[in-house]
């Protein structure tokens, strides 16, 4: 990982987050970003046993302080969890935090006896994973349409397929857009700077909404606005902002979600377990992205589907190149991922179409993928000038600046998750079925479909809209 990209975007989300003091970890691996000076426990007894034992170690330890030990939310609420204060958030830089490496290390006894975790970091669910995306958008031509091509399949409101995206919201004029006729939902709010510049990740969940429209014509798409901090949420808050949404909207058939985050663990994410617990207990899917960091380490929620409880509730997504045929260079990895869908160079829509949108890019380029890989990748293709430079510092060029009109070309397991969400979405109208999770099942063991990925046989989901593209490899052999 590119460690300029990485603190760019971290300053983002920072930014976003002012009344909050994160780091990466762990121990500066920056595989994470979490909350500084904060942990999380489950409600009640046990978040009593935390806050008692932190304290008490904290006190005995040399070169700590028990000062700063105390709850900072309230006892019981609907995500299951409380957020307990163990030290300074001003206190060091971005590299860790020494505070919360000790409470959780207070806690190991405990948790040996219990044979299971009872404190967490809070971490920083994002859509840009460790926040580095798959690439950025790049405009393409309306008159090329997109890819996936929209299904001819009709619209039936009786039978439409109810499906809610988790994301960052819509652009104000999406309603232009005829793909979307059957989405709504919340609005992304500001989108430009002061210069009018398209900010960062605007649009996405708007993509992601026309790549679902597009695959299953018979849906009815709602997008919220639950990832509007620079596409990022804390742990703490992202359970309840799921029950939030479902409140409001009712569980619906599919949820597709395009963000998460890893931990260092195997056993999901303390924030989210109330609302996994109660989604088992329903009927709706969730289709979770795999996350961009091309590692075999569980991103959560995604990962969920290789736990025992949930393997029927959750489909995880990781992403084929642009040919279909060998995974994404961006892609995670490993056997939590059920299937791959196309998520290289895919086309949706971006915006309206009531006036073009300028967007100046934020990154530097590079000469050679990140992740190590040779053919021509969105790491390395288009290449635009940014802001910064390899060595992550400030230049003197001026930053490129492309005009959106609509569509845009995009890239990453963000818009995979949403492709094989649609097709699970048209399995079920095809097949007159009311039960996402039997259409999961149905559909994965009908499916014929096979990539490699890291050397591994796996199963691809590609819809038969979807256009595959070229492939050029910068070196031979490889």
């Amino acid at each position: 990982m590119a460690p300029q990209r990485f603190h760019e975007q971290f300053d983002q989300i920072q930014r976003s987050m002012p009344d909050v003091s994160l780091a990466m970890g762990p121990d500066d691996a920056a595989e994470f970003i979490y909350e500084k000076g904060v942990v999380l426990a489950r409600d009640g007894e046990e978040a009593r046993l935390v806050e008692d034992t932190v304290r008490g170690h904290f006190t005995e330890a040399t070169g700590l302080t028990a000062d700063h030990v105390q709850r900072v939310s309230p006892e019981t609420n609907r995500s299951g969890i409380t957020r307990i204060q163990v030290g300074d958030p001003g206190h060091g830089d971005r590299r860790g935090d020494r505070a919360v490496a000790h409470a959780l290390r207070a806690m190991r006894e405990h948790e040996g006896r219990a044979q299971r975790r009872l404190v967490s970091r809070n971490h920083v669910v994002s859509i840009a994973v460790n926040s580095c995306p798959g690439d950025e958008p790049v405009p393409a031509p309306l008159t090329q349409g997109t890819n996936p091509v929209a299904a001819a399949a009709g619209y039936d409101t009786d039978t439409a397929v109810g499906v809610l995206v988790i994301d960052n919201g819509l652009t104000h004029d999406y309603g232009m857009v005829p793909l979307l006729a059957h989405v709504q939902g919340d609005l992304h709010g500001t989108e430009t700077d002061d210069q009018g510049n398209l900010l960062q990740y605007v649009g996405h969940g708007t993509f992601i909404a026309g790549l679902l429209a597009a695959v299953a014509p018979n849906t009815n798409v709602t997008v919220r606005n639950t990832l509007n901090d620079a596409g990022a949420v804390l742990e703490s808050e992202f359970g309840q902002r799921l029950f939030d949404a479902v409140d409001e909207h009712g569980w619906p058939d599919v949820i597709s979600l395009s963000a998460g985050t890893s931990n260092g663990r195997t056993d999901g994410l303390l924030g989210v377990e109330s609302f996994m617990q109660e989604l088992r207990t329903q009927r709706t899917l969730l289709v979770a992205a795999a996350g961009n960091n091309a590692s075999a380490t569980p991103f959560w929620p995604a990962a969920y589907a290789s736990l025992p409880d949930y393997s029927d509730v959750v489909l995880s997504v990781g992403a084929l190149r642009s040919d279909g045929e060998y995974g994404a260079c961006f892609s995670n990895h490993g056997a939590w991922v059920n299937v791959y869908a196309p998520g290289e160079r895919l086309t949706s829509a971006l915006t309206g179409f009531d006036a073009p949108v300028p967007y100046v890019y934020q990154h530097s380029t590079y000469d050679a993928c990140r992740f190590g890989f040779t053919y021509a990748c969105t790491c390395q293709y288009p290449r635009h000038t940014g802001v910064l430079s390899e060595a992550g510092t400030p230049t003197s060029a001026k930053a490129d600046q492309v005009m959106f009109e609509g569509y845009a070309h995009w890239s990453g397991t963000s818009f995979s998750a949403p492709v094989a969400a649609g097709m699970v979405a048209a399995y079920m109208t095809a097949n007159k079925m009311s039960d996402a999770r039997a259409a999961r099942k149905q559909l994965l063991a009908d499916n014929t479909g096979f990539a490699e990925v890291r050397g591994a046989h796996v199963p691809a989901l590609r819809p038969a809209g979807w256009r595959p593209g070229p492939v050029v490899q910068l070196s031979p052999g490889v």
